[in-house]
């Protein structure tokens, strides 16, 4: 496991204290200095192992020993670090000459000396075994990773592979016949194979199939998993059937639901990964079991799950053919078939053999073979390198599968860069099966230290590098991108996920802390009071009550509860007072009543996300959190909060978001704002030449509030933000018109209106905006029963119309929209058609609650689609036209 984070935190806080607080520590400074220089040889030490292999355990013990040596630094710098600040303050009407005698009270300034040079006394021996260990004879240099910029050119959209899947046509037949089959009650079709066999991907193919689509308009998906949850079943089961938040029911109530919408309905519903007998035995009593015309298919790995399932004797799912394997590892590496060069087919054939059938090994074999390409090692050969490749996997199958399936993915990390590590291994904290919003992600891995700085480019533009290469390496999945196909909602296979358990385990990266089966958490060992990071999933009130004492090195509090939990308000400050040196606190899934109100001595935040009942303002002791960068609170409450903490003192704040709408208060004072890339939701009277000028590198903005001033072009906001990408805008009060001049800012992608109420005649502003790429217009954006096309929107690719009352659209060129390749419109129910003129360029088609004649024209779009792909000789896995009818 990657160690640099570590280090270049201790490194960042030596420096900070040096620079920020000189006249306070002027007894430490000479110590200070020897450990920033013994910091940075331990660096250049651990960046020499991680270019090495062959290492061996007795060196991954000695870096073990190292992080915690590197971690007592760090706790006992932040703990001075705190002081510091009080000191500061405290001393901050004194004259210069006082400073030091107004902060002489505080004990832990006049010791800082003692203990940094204990501390180095500490790190000292390890950091000299650690280099003897290096110079060993059998360690040697690892070849060079490739470049970000090469790896960028070989990045792959990997969220159609699961229409990328092979053809196994004797089990797809089978599975197809079972749907068909009549039945006098609900019929299950339980599918068992061991792990990373394609349970879940064959599945999904025939959910999504065109004749499972057109014989089944209620299709359920529900991925239960280990951490079986009867509450987030019921809710699952329900999504597709409603559009209703039911999250307050309770599971009563939900019962209910579930029964009667099904009762009498046809449907086909897939259980996903189902661990334990007893967990399907809930799952079939909430079910209607009378109904003949429903399907359920489960998926498990236990043949006993299968045979509990009813009367269908369990589908055992075949392994891949060799043939099946090579089809599998040409799609992974060459995205086609007949693809890859012809002296690597007899090597290539044999590597796919030798995963012996597992599409998972495939799959994470392909990610490897992918990640050589964008590597240069003088004088070896691709073939060479292919070779290598082949022999693990081949030394791998003397295990057993499961065991084989570990040793894959364990050698597909060892080849990892080092950062990547880090970054894969984090995957852990998060509960097996969770829908990781890449957003989330991404701000995490900045805020935990784990994404390091790049020339010329943002921490996130790096962090969504990293992000892409561990989804081209198929070591992370994604389940939802956005219209431009960016990775929006991503998670880890079971097994990749087990691996960062286990991986974080021999580290002593993370502990999840949960009760036994009794209910009772268990009091903290030493060991576990070492840990910096923590999980909650469990009950914390009852944590709270059976605890009464602290986790003084915890840096990260991590809670990813899939339904929120209430925490009273007797706990409002048990997690500051319990967690003092947190840098990062993940706990938007826990429901305060009020705005927790010691959370600004944690003064080390870097990353914050709340969730506040009933928010009327965010305080002013905020502003002293002068480390954050990511702030996100979350609320109920439907009136304006006022921002009462000095948005402008936070120096690096990068991210502010609220659903609610914030008022900004008169704060002028402060050099923030310059590294502010988020800002939502802000209230439109709030849009002040303040912020425009502070604020001026600001990509993402949201509005709420009367509009008219911000969009008559008198003040120019808009036009003065030059960074902002990504725009919403959503009005209050009645319809608005846009100056006959684009008031957009000039480097705008993507915009969202909504109760705007404006006339079509107004699109030709829009289309003046020459970088837009996204358009969204909701509920009332534009009114009028017709829209005759004027214009050229020249960059549009995505365009979304819902809640219109739009009845005639004329499109009278292709020329109009040329790089139109998404379309969705939803809820138009006066629509006639759809122009056949948005043909030509368009690849996905998503409609909803439309006429039958709109419909009619959809379907018209689809086959005229066919006409135009059969033209163009589109290869098998090509980007096919799709098409969404609700």
């Amino acid at each position: 496991m990657a160690m640099d984070s570590v280090v270049t935190y201790a490194l960042e806080t030596v420096i900070g204290i040096v620079k920020t607080y000189a006249d306070l520590i002027a007894n430490s400074k000479s110590e200070l200095a020897e450990l920033q220089k013994e910091l940075e040889e331990v660096q250049a030490c651990l960046k020499d192992a991680a270019e090495k292999t062959g290492m061996g355990h007795h060196f991954n013990l000695i870096r073990k020993q190292m992080r915690e040596a590197i971690y007592d630094v760090e706790d006992a710098l932040d703990t001075y670090l705190t002081d510091l600040e009080v000191a500061a303050a405290k001393a901050k009407d004194h004259p210069l000459k006082e400073k030091i005698k107004a902060a002489a009270g505080f004990k832990s300034t006049i010791d800082m000396a003692q203990t940094v040079k204990e501390l180095r006394a500490n790190l000292a021996p390890i950091y000299e075994k650690a280099k003897k260990e290096l110079d060993r004879p059998g360690s040697q240099s690892l070849p060079e990773p490739g470049s970000q910029a090469l790896v960028k050119k070989i990045q792959r959209d990997l969220t159609p592979r699961r229409d990328k899947v092979v053809t196994l046509e004797d089990v797809e037949k089978t599975m197809y016949e079972y749907i068909a089959e009549k039945s006098k009650r609900l019929d299950f079709i339980p599918i068992i194979g061991m792990a990373g066999l394609g349970k879940t991907t064959l599945t999904w193919k025939i959910f999504e199939s065109e004749t499972v689509k057109n014989e089944y308009s209620n299709r359920i998906w529900v991925n239960v998993s280990q951490k079986f949850n009867p509450k987030d079943v019921l809710l699952k089961i329900l999504k597709p059937l409603t559009d209703k938040d039911m999250s307050g029911m309770d599971i009563a109530g939900l019962e209910r639901e579930v029964r009667t919408r099904l009762q009498n309905e046809k449907f086909l519903m897939v259980l996903d990964d189902v661990w334990y007998v007893q967990d399907l035995k809930i799952i079939k009593n909430l079910l209607p079991v009378t109904n003949a015309k429903g399907k359920v298919i489960i998926t498990t790995r236990e043949e006993k799950v299968g045979t509990s399932a009813g009367r269908r004797k369990p589908y055992k799912l075949r392994e891949f053919t060799k043939e099946e394997s090579w089809e599998l590892l040409q799609l992974e590496v060459f995205e086609d078939l007949d693809e890859c060069p012809e002296e690597l087919e007899d090597i290539g054939k044999e590597i796919a053999k030798n995963c012996d059938g597992l599409p998972l090994t495939v799959v994470v074999i392909g990610g490897i073979l992918v990640s050589l390409d964008a590597k240069t090692r003088p004088g070896v050969t691709k073939f060479d390198e292919w070779t290598e490749v082949s022999k693990d996997v081949l030394r791998f199958l003397q295990k057993d599968k499961e065991k084989l399936i570990s040793e894959v993915v364990a050698l597909s990390y060892y080849i990892l860069p080092d950062e990547l590590k880090e970054c894969l291994v984090y995957m852990g904290v998060f509960p097996e099966d969770y829908d990781i919003p890449a957003w989330i992600l991404i701000r995490l891995w900045i805020a935990e230290g784990l994404i390091e700085q790049k020339k010329d480019e943002s921490l996130e533009e790096t962090a969504e590098e990293y992000l892409n290469d561990l989804v081209n390496r198929n070591l992370l999945m994604v389940s939802k991108t956005n219209p431009m196909g960016e990775n929006k909602i991503c998670g880890v296979h079971d097994v990749i996920h087990a691996f960062c358990i286990s991986k974080a385990e021999e580290q002593n990266l993370f502990e999840e802390i949960k009760p036994s089966d009794k209910g009772i958490f268990p009091t903290p060992t030493a060991a576990a009071k070492k840990y910096h990071r923590v999980c909650f999933n469990s009950k914390l009130d009852t944590f709270f009550d059976s605890q009464g004492t602290e986790y003084p090195r915890v840096r990260s509090f991590l809670s990813f509860y899939k339904d929120p939990v209430k925490l009273g308000k007797e706990y409002n400050t048990s997690i500051p007072d319990n967690f003092k040196l947190l840098r990062v606190l993940n706990s938007n899934t826990i429901i305060c009543d009020v705005f927790p109100p010691t959370i600004d001595e944690l003064t080390h935040l870097r990353y914050v996300t709340l969730f506040v009942d009933v928010l009327t303002a965010i305080p002013e002791s905020i502003s002293k959190l002068r480390n954050l960068q990511t702030f996100r609170v979350d609320t109920n409450s439907t009136t304006p909060i006022e921002m009462k903490a000095n948005l402008w003192a936070m120096l690096w704040l990068r991210h502010f978001k609220t659903k609610a709408t914030l008022v900004l208060g008169k704060q002028k004072e402060g050099e923030g704002g310059k590294n502010l890339q988020t800002l939502s939701t802000l209230s439109a009277d709030s849009c002040t030449e303040t912020v425009a000028k502070k604020a001026s590198n600001m990509k993402e903005l949201r509005v709420r509030g009367n509009l008219t001033t911000l969009l008559d072009g008198k003040d120019n906001f808009l036009r003065k933000l030059i960074c902002l990408e990504k725009l919403k805008l959503m009005h209050v009060r009645l319809g608005i018109r846009f100056p006959k001049t684009n008031c957009f800012p000039p480097n705008l992608k993507r915009l969202t209106l909504r109760n705007t109420w404006l006339e079509w005649s107004d699109m030709s502003i829009l289309a003046q905006i020459e970088k837009l790429q996204v358009l969204k217009l909701k509920q009332n954006a534009f009114t009028g029963k017709k829209w005759t096309v004027s214009c050229k929107f020249s960059t549009l690719q995505y365009l979304l119309i819902a809640g219109a009352n739009l009845e005639d659209w004329e499109v009278n060129s292709a020329d109009h929209f040329p790089r139109l390749t998404c379309l969705s419109i939803k809820k138009c129910g006066n629509l006639q058609k759809i122009p056949m003129e948005l043909a030509k360029k368009l690849q996905k088609l998503d409609i909803e609650s439309l006429s039958e004649s709109a419909t009619a024209s959809a379907r018209a779009i689809q086959e005229e689609k066919k006409i135009i792909d059969q033209g163009e000789q589109k290869t098998r896995w090509s980007s096919q036209f799709q098409i969404s009818i609700n």
